[in-house]
């Protein structure tokens, strides 16, 4: 099913766009914390892609936001579907590398299928299935979904689901998984998935 799986730039700039969207809107919102105005604050990132995302490792800023009342000043870092909290991969990458290392027989075919290390692929796994069905946003994805879908195969069983090509899949997971990638940001990050 998902043996050799590479996304494309036009991918890349498809989740920029709903980055940059996500950020203007935000920033239309006041501090999530004394409610004063909210100006670009953005920060760097080193992201790796891997094989399967090469075009995302020029990804040099996360979009974030600062408030601008003195006396407060905190950082406000909205959702985002190109990056999955801290990690060091995109998260396309932590999606597609977990449901390849699943779905392939050994490891090392893992490993040459998406240039992740199989330590990586391994932990990932771990979170997908430990930590990641407790998670608001798969409880709200599960509800959707009929038949539920197997949790011991996430993400593969996700993406199985989804409806549209492997890209157009990735890219509705990451949109559901946005409010995830950050916890600064206190507000509804419901609006995120009106790009889906």
């Amino acid at each position: 099913m998902i043996d050799s799986f590479e996304l494309g730039s036009e991918f890349f700039e498809g989740l920029m766009a709903i980055d940059v969207t996500i950020v203007e809107q935000a920033s239309q919102q006041p501090c999530p914390h004394c409610g004063g105005p909210l100006y670009r604050g953005d920060y760097p990132r080193k992201p790796r892609g891997g094989q399967i995302a090469t075009s995302a490792e020029g990804w040099m800023r996360r979009f974030s936001l600062c408030c601008g009342s003195e006396g407060c000043r905190r950082r406000a870092t909205p959702p985002s579907v190109r990056f999955l909290g801290r990690r060091v991969y995109v998260g396309a990458v932590v999606i597609v590398a977990a449901a390849v290392s699943w779905m392939m027989a050994t490891a090392s075919a893992a490993v040459r299928a998406t240039g992740v290390p199989s330590r990586t692929t391994r932990r990932w796994l771990r979170w997908w299935r430990d930590s990641f069905p407790s998670t608001r946003p798969l409880v709200e994805l599960s509800a959707r979904l009929i038949p539920p879908i197997d949790r011991r195969q996430l993400p593969a069983s996700l993406l199985e689901r989804l409806a549209g090509d492997r890209p157009a899949a990735v890219s509705k997971l990451l949109s559901w998984m946005a409010p995830i990638s950050t916890r600064s940001w206190l507000p509804d990050s419901s609006f995120v998935r009106a790009e889906m």
